[in-house]
């Protein structure tokens, strides 16, 4: 019998660094769940793109910050695989408007704690209470994936709401690592930096400047999808066994201190 291939859930995977991480994760032999919102023509884009590196990409549809859609996603999984070793939060949103904290609006905090947090926090508690309870025969082990951000801990005036859904993903990680060891699954949180997406576009005129000015990162490039799905296959292939709650900088090496 053909030894069934590890399956992977990526949410928000159908553009940006998710669409990076399946893609990567496609190349390492894995099948991959395509969660996305809106954008089915982009997620059949991904699937279609996994079909050509020999795994299956299967695009399904739910908000994570909703419930039910949370729930349907999971069951969708283990309806169409039967397993899941690898659960990636990725899913997440900018503010619609970058607004002092002294002026933000609470509609906009609810909007990104439910998207941001909330959702990957509730999503992977879910997933946790069905990985608890696996077929211990399966390998490679079950393991969690955050997906944060260097605005964990970097503050930005600007756009308060966004950092703090960040730092409490940052805790997350550390809760389900603490609580999720005794039963074989390791959690990392993959702290991203600047990175080339949709998301950094209306910004990219001004990091330019920042990345290749005025030395905000040492390693003086952008980042790309691709290095934070590389980060992701570090895991997922076992390469950090006797590590979980770490955090995995993929930041240029934004996060030093240099005099």
């Amino acid at each position: 019998m053909e030894r069934q291939r590890p399956v992977a859930l990526v949410t928000g995977a159908s553009r940006g660094i998710g669409r990076g991480v399946a893609l990567a994760l496609g190349g390492a032999g894995y099948d991959v769940v395509v969660n996305y919102v809106r954008d089915a023509d982009a997620a059949g884009k991904v699937s279609a793109s996994l079909a050509e590196l020999g795994v299956r990409g299967h695009v399904s549809r739910a908000d994570i910050s909703v419930a039910a859609d949370r729930e349907r996603l999971v069951a969708d999984v283990y309806d169409t695989f039967g397993r899941l070793d690898l659960l990636v939060n990725n899913a997440g949103v900018g503010p619609k408007v970058r607004a002092d904290i002294l002026e933000a609006s609470e509609e906009s905090f609810d909007h990104m704690i439910g998207v941001n947090l909330r959702g990957p926090y509730f999503l992977t508690q879910l997933v946790a209470n069905r990985m608890v309870v696996r077929d211990r025969s399966g390998v490679p082990a079950p393991k969690i994936v955050i997906i944060s951000s260097i605005s964990a801990y970097t503050a930005s005036a600007n756009r308060g709401d966004y950092c703090v859904a960040k730092a409490g993903l940052a805790m997350t990680a550390k809760l389900f690592a603490a609580r999720l060891a005794g039963h074989g699954i390791n959690v990392y949180e993959i702290r991203p930096g600047i990175i080339e997406t949709d998301m950094t576009g209306p910004v990219r005129d001004r990091y330019d400047d920042l990345i290749h000015n005025k030395g905000l990162t040492p390693i003086a490039r952008w980042g790309v999808p691709e290095d934070v799905g590389r980060a992701v296959v570090a895991v997922a292939t076992d390469l950090l066994p006797f590590s979980t709650g770490q955090v995995i900088d993929v930041d240029g090496g934004f996060h030093l201190r240099t005099l």
